[in-house]
């Protein structure tokens, strides 16, 4: 009888286990922090019912104004970064050594962090930084330039670190469509703008998609930058602001959690809303080589 025979068949496959470490720290650092968090929220510190802190939440001008300051920075900064990336990802989607420089200088934003960007913003576009020089220099414009303190500083810092994620992104997906379709195209009399529109736009929308709903949540969560170069008392006053004082000022740690129960459920609606409205698109094969 061959060796063959005598080995045993396995009673069960044990790869399943090499999951369990990642279960383990996901249950550890999400899940029971999430369902903690859950739980709070609804354990109002000054006492009432089961959704006070929520009805307290969307009942205070001062709370739930918060929301829709972060919407009117996060939907503006996530529609400019999503909307630069697709022509300049299209411009650099063939590799070369040109596309390379550019892509890592345009990715340098990524390695310097919110608070470097910040520092940096406010001596360049600050009332008295290089930029408003330059503009009074030339007498282009004469007046006070303001970018900082208000709402363009953070709108603008949100653009300058979310750029490089959503480029990146498109990128990806704009060099893996395969050139002959746009090629094929062409032999029938499309010109460019009709290759791109009829062809690498359906195609794209996919990873678009995608990249809007990461550049959205990124941009949701913002905080450093509304502190550092906005009106935090004021018109720069995001929800994320409004759970920091809450938990760390106020010591209300349930409240806290009810606004961060909000932001997510807020982001999770925005999210749903940009992949249903991928649907509506073809979003079947459209890689069978780079070219």
């Amino acid at each position: 009888m061959s060796a063959s025979a005598l080995t045993v068949a396995p009673t069960g496959d044990r790869r399943g286990w090499l999951v369990a470490p990642a279960v383990l720290v996901l249950l550890a650092l999400f899940i029971y922090p999430f369902f903690y968090g859950v739980v709070i929220s609804t354990q109002p510190l000054e006492g009432g019912g089961f959704w006070a802190n929520y009805e307290h939440f969307f009942t205070t001008p001062s709370q739930w104004s918060t929301l829709w300051v972060t919407l009117k920075l996060a939907v503006p900064a996530t529609l400019i970064n999503v909307g630069l990336s697709i022509p300049v990802a299209f411009a650099l989607r063939r590799n070369s050594r040109a596309q390379r420089i550019v892509t890592t200088l345009l990715v340098i934003p990524i390695t310097l962090g919110t608070v470097l960007v910040a520092d940096g913003m406010l001596t360049f576009y600050g009332p008295a930084g290089w930029f408003p020089q330059f503009l009074q220099g030339l007498h282009l414009y004469m007046d006070e330039v303001r970018l900082t303190h208000n709402f363009w500083g953070v709108l603008i810092s949100l653009v300058i670190s979310g750029f490089p994620f959503a480029f990146l992104l498109t990128l990806s997906y704009i060099s893996g469509i395969d050139p002959t379709l746009a090629r094929a195209a062409g032999t029938l009399g499309a010109g460019p703008w009709s290759q791109f529109r009829l062809i690498y736009l359906p195609l794209l929308v996919p990873g678009l998609s995608m990249a809007a709903a990461l550049s959205f949540v990124q941009a949701f969560a913002v905080f450093p930058s509304a502190i550092l170069l906005g009106a935090p008392a004021g018109p720069t006053r995001v929800i994320s602001i409004a759970a920091y004082e809450a938990a760390f000022e106020q010591y209300d740690y349930g409240m806290a959690s009810a606004i961060a129960i909000v932001m997510g459920f807020v982001q999770l609606l925005i999210v749903c809303a940009i992949f249903a409205f991928r649907r509506a698109f073809y979003s079947g094969p459209a890689t069978s080589g780079k070219g």
